[in-house]
């Protein structure tokens, strides 16, 4: 408990799945935890977890809740780029408008998140971005380029800008899940959720708190000298 004590953190998509696992786990360890989604509301947050809409894709959105966090709290300890989205199109069946639409959540998103907080985390002294990247961001499937392409580039971003700086004190770290158990998954055709579950060596789909859990050890002072890292939880997916 009270791991992340005293520490200010911002969780983009945490109304359900991975995002929510984590915006709990950080409140249970301390943290003052904003959770931001695109819907205008969410009750269903316990008490004590700030809830703020935000589109990622949409710079305005990023600049008013940083602006608001910063105004309350006075600074920003943590930022977690979770919210993604997926197209399973072939590469020759996308059209142009669903490619920039994975494109803006997943790849842009990410790089907002990272511009917008990036300046007060130097200006305080450093922090902490936890970018949720993918299994899919190394290796592949058929027919979800786009979503490879994004994760791909949130996987080599992250590296660019823990390199940027690391004399700020500033750490950026990735995260790379294998096939979990959320509505994302949930939605998928069960062929393929079945097919990556059988090429899993530990033979089961993950949970949502597992991913949480490392996402945990990432953003508390226990990875201090941790950045430009990789933390793949996949049950050895990638180990093949």
């Amino acid at each position: 408990m009270n791991r992340l004590k005293g520490k200010v953190t911002i969780v983009t998509g945490a109304c359900r799945g991975i995002g929510r696992s984590i915006t709990e786990t950080f409140a249970r360890e301390g943290a003052t935890v904003i959770a931001t989604g695109r819907a205008a509301e969410d009750p269903t947050f316990d008490e004590g977890i700030q809830y703020h809409q935000l589109d990622v894709a949409q710079e305005e959105h990023w600049q008013r809740v940083i602006a608001d966090v910063i105004a309350e709290h006075g600074r920003v300890d943590v930022l977690v780029n979770n919210a993604g989205i997926i197209a399973y199109d072939t590469l020759h069946e996308l059209n142009l408008a669903d490619w920039n639409h994975v494109v803006a959540v997943n790849q842009t998103g990410t790089w907002l998140g990272m511009r917008d907080v990036i300046p007060h985390m130097v200006a305080q002294g450093g922090g902490s971005i936890i970018n949720v990247s993918s299994i899919w961001g190394s290796v592949a499937v058929s027919g979800a380029h786009a979503y490879h392409a994004t994760k791909g580039a949130v996987r080599n971003m992250s590296k660019s800008a823990a390199i940027t700086y690391a004399k700020e004190n500033v750490r950026v770290n990735s995260v790379h899940p294998g096939f979990i158990v959320t509505p994302l998954t949930d939605a998928q055709d069960p062929e393929v959720n079945e097919f990556v579950v059988s090429m899993t060596p530990m033979g089961r789909a993950g949970q949502p708190s597992e991913i949480a859990n490392g996402i945990l050890f990432l953003a508390s002072d226990e990875s201090s000298f941790v950045t430009g890292s990789e933390l793949v939880i996949d049950g050895g997916y990638l180990a093949q």
